[in-house]
């Protein structure tokens, strides 16, 4: 996916759907450092190579933009999304804690209480394993509305069946777990604040010194605090040897590419990764009637079929198809004494 650097200049705001645009896909059952060199040179041969690659902190990503600038001499630079550091830097922060463990535990058990109640709508958002520390401000959410409320702040014995009662036992040691979850929502609650300001507005001098400010809220010894501010330092320079444009600094937008895709093929009654992926293309951009027109007029059926059969490896779907509709009669039998 390609975005023009003046994007920020002509409008404030993060980058759209409709400010990119697809150069290439490629559908690989494996995916490694030296296939993703590769297809990055296919790729920038035939739309010229960028001044900049956004990337997460994959290692296999990694690799490949590295292999491939050593291949070719290449002095792109390299972004780091904001969202994956700061989401490393709270996960090396809290996870080994026992005040996090004791925290977690707390919420799985008082969820199984309160699932398929009358309270159902009081359960704390659920976190995937994968990817937890980039949701987990949903969580913080949840834990700072009970807390302003001062729902388990409340003295004295709550009424038999009351509501305060049931959350009190569904949630017990809430009020013992009250510094660790301020301290997390202190912290996850900067790192917003930093994120919002740098995706809408971009990483230049201006915003460098703002999240720099930001960042004083934290104590020294946070390890979300140094880890941030060794990505300003290291990206703030990235940002001078480029232009005065300010530097874009998240992936976001391939996520929300993906997130549509995803929903539109989770439509499909036979959903399988074919021609489905050129989708992809037409939920970038800003199309109209006339691009669409031309797109028709001028692709050829053939032409769909070459790229597919060059692009997209051999479906579950091809794969079924041909069994039942070409190799069937070559199934050997034994014959029947």
């Amino acid at each position: 996916m390609r975005v023009e650097l003046d994007i920020f200049l002509q409008r404030e705001g993060a980058i759209r759907l409709k400010d990119c645009e697809c150069i290439g896909i490629k559908v690989s059952s494996k995916v490694t450092g030296e296939s993703v060199a590769k297809d990055l040179e296919d790729f920038f041969k035939k739309v010229g190579e960028p001044v900049a690659i956004i990337k997460d902190g994959g290692r296999v990503l990694n690799n490949g933009v590295e292999i491939y600038k050593k291949r070719h001499d290449s002095n792109i630079k390299s972004i780091d999304d904001i969202t994956h550091v700061v989401a490393n830097g709270l996960k090396k922060q809290f996870e080994k804690t026992k005040g996090y463990k004791q925290y977690m535990k707390m919420l799985r058990d008082g969820a199984t209480k309160l699932r398929q109640t009358d309270l159902a709508f009081l359960i704390p958002p659920k976190l995937r394993n994968k990817g937890r520390f980039q949701a987990i401000s949903k969580l913080n959410n949840w834990a700072k509305k009970l807390i302003d409320k001062k729902i388990f702040t409340k003295r004295g014995r709550a009424k038999k069946d009351s509501l305060l009662r049931r959350l009190r036992g569904a949630f017990p040691n809430f009020s013992l777990s009250k510094p660790f979850v301020k301290n997390f929502i202190k912290t996850t609650d900067t790192t917003n604040k930093i994120m919002k300001l740098l995706k809408n507005s971009g990483l230049n001098l201006t915003t460098y010194h703002q999240s720099n400010e930001l960042l004083k809220n934290l104590p020294k010894n946070s390890k979300t605090r140094k880890i941030v501010r060794v990505w300003l330092e290291k990206h703030i320079k990235i940002q001078k040897e480029l232009d005065s444009y300010p530097l874009p600094i998240s992936s976001d937008i391939i996520e929300s590419l993906f997130g549509k895709f995803k929903y539109i093929l989770e439509r499909s009654p036979q959903s399988d990764m074919n021609r489905a992926t050129l989708l992809i293309p037409l939920i970038c951009g800003n199309l109209d009637k006339q691009k669409i027109l031309f797109a028709l007029e001028k692709t050829k059926h053939k032409e769909l079929k070459k790229w597919e059969e060059e692009n997209i490896p051999y479906t579950v779907r091809k794969k079924r198809f041909d069994f039942f509709n070409n190799n069937i009669q070559k199934l050997e039998i034994d014959k029947v004494s």
